[in-house]
């Protein structure tokens, strides 16, 4: 089918006004989450290898967690923008209730699990009796905050649906500065504090969980915010729990097929030798910061569109989506020229070996195509799809492009075939390119265009 010309004309200026006015402060937001990661790596890679090591591999607890916490405040952002489009702060309050509840029991197991047994957990990703007690020892400090993220995120979730999207930035970009502050001040043992290495790491995370979940409950005080109604908190609509776990349901199949997904590309890589990990290492760290810009696109585009539908402005809504999937391929081409034009300075920046070095430039100029991929299928998956609760086909496309595909073609390239680290990493770049006609296909049968308020 065929693009329709659109019955309705955008007013530009207040399109674009509102894009840059959500994606901006997102897109920021992205990138001072990334800033920690490369932080952590960097301050611990100056004390030990193996602290750097433990530390990196008991985090991935907390890659776990936030899959499940980032399918549940995505389903609550997909029917709070309509709901705020339509104007319901009353069931924008239930929804706040519902996703405050599924986050503190996902998060409640997370810091249990870390607390009572950190060991277990460490055996899952290595057997090296110095790397469990190391991260054992991370796992039961780090944990606290893990107990905490479920509860901040969904305030922040709210307060990006509401309007309050910069207030929002702001507070997690103040806790992101506060938390590589004290990451120098705990590892390093600066001022007098003692040195604490990887337990300094996770000190620093929790007290930043800290203050960033009493700024979320100060700054939601207010009266324009929306808050939770404490009065009737376990009382909840059961149509609009049937909405939510409609929504929530593929987006959590979606996101664990994701989050595993990548987990296996680590893993191939890794096994491909020394110098094509490292390398891999360091492009992951490039492409998640080059992403921080597709990544804050896509989530205003799931507001401005879910906003137009709530209302019921439902071909306003289908104009948007049209015009945000084009603005797509402008940024994949952007991001194209971005990764072509760090490439030198990246290579030349970190230590590596000749062989190392000539395995980042390829993987690069391999990223640099992927990067167009990764932008269409984030504004437009994630984005303008989930807007309207077509959730579903981001699971589809996952399970056919990456696990049917790009996973086994990887493995065969790796451990049969023995194609050279390039190839197989070209493999593991495949599934967002490849799958980019099939979400056109997808867009074009309109199925997005709802209205999923009652």
């Amino acid at each position: 089918m065929r693009e329709k010309k659109q019955e309705i004309q955008i007013d530009k200026r207040v399109f674009y006004r509102n894009l840059a006015r959500l994606a901006f402060p997102i897109a920021l937001q992205s990138l001072m989450l990334a800033a920690v990661a490369a932080g952590d790596a960097l301050m611990l890679g100056r004390v030990a290898q193996e602290e750097m090591t433990a530390v990196s591999l008991a985090t991935q607890i907390q890659f776990v967690q936030n899959m499940f916490l980032s399918a549940i405040t995505a389903a609550g952002a997909i029917l709070g923008a309509q709901y705020w489009g339509k104007g319901d702060r009353h069931t924008l309050e239930d929804i706040f209730n519902l996703i405050l509840q599924l986050g503190y029991v996902v998060s409640l197991l997370f810091f249990l699990a870390c607390e009572l047994t950190p060991g277990l957990l460490m055996h899952i990703f290595t057997n090296e009796a110095p790397l469990i007690a190391i991260g054992s020892a991370y796992l039961r400090i780090a944990g606290w905050s893990y107990l905490l993220t479920g509860i901040s995120q969904c305030y922040l979730t709210m307060m990006k649906v509401t309007e309050h999207v910069k207030p929002g930035a702001l507070i997690s970009s103040c806790a992101v500065l506060l938390n590589i502050g004290l990451n120098a001040v705990f590892i390093f043992g600066l001022f007098g504090v003692p040195r604490m290495q990887a337990r300094g790491a996770a000190l620093a995370t929790t007290v930043s969980r800290v203050v960033e979940l009493a700024l979320c409950i100060a700054v939601s005080a207010r009266p324009a915010y929306v808050h939770p109604a404490l009065g009737r908190f376990w009382k909840l609509p059961k149509l609009l729990s049937s909405d939510f776990a409609r929504q929530c349901l593929p987006l959590l199949g979606g996101s664990l097929c994701w989050g595993i997904g990548f987990t296996s590309y680590t893993a191939i890589m890794g096994h491909m030798g020394t110098d094509a990990a490292a390398a891999n290492s360091v492009a992951a760290v490039a492409r998640d910061l080059i992403c921080c810009m597709c990544n804050g696109i896509g989530s205003a585009a799931g507001i401005l569109v879910g906003n137009e539908l709530g209302a019921g402005r439902l071909e306003l809504g289908r104009a948007y989506g049209i015009k945000l999937k084009n603005i797509s391929y402008g940024i994949g081409f952007l991001s194209t020229a971005l990764v072509l034009a760090v490439t030198p300075f990246v290579v030349d920046m970190i230590l590596l070996t000749d062989q190392a070095r000539e395995y980042l430039t390829g993987m690069m100029v391999i990223m640099s195509v992927y990067m167009i991929g990764r932008c269409v299928n984030t504004v437009t998956i994630n984005g303008v799809l989930d807007g309207g609760g077509d959730t579903i086909f981001d699971l589809y496309s996952l399970v056919v492009c990456m696990w049917l595909i790009a996973i086994p073609l990887a493995l065969a390239g790796a451990f049969v075939l023995h194609w050279s680290p390039l190839m197989v990493y070209a493999c593991t770049c495949l599934d967002e390119v490849g799958k980019i006609p099939w979400v056109m296909i997808r867009f074009r049968k309109y199925k997005w265009v709802q209205d999923l308020t009652r």
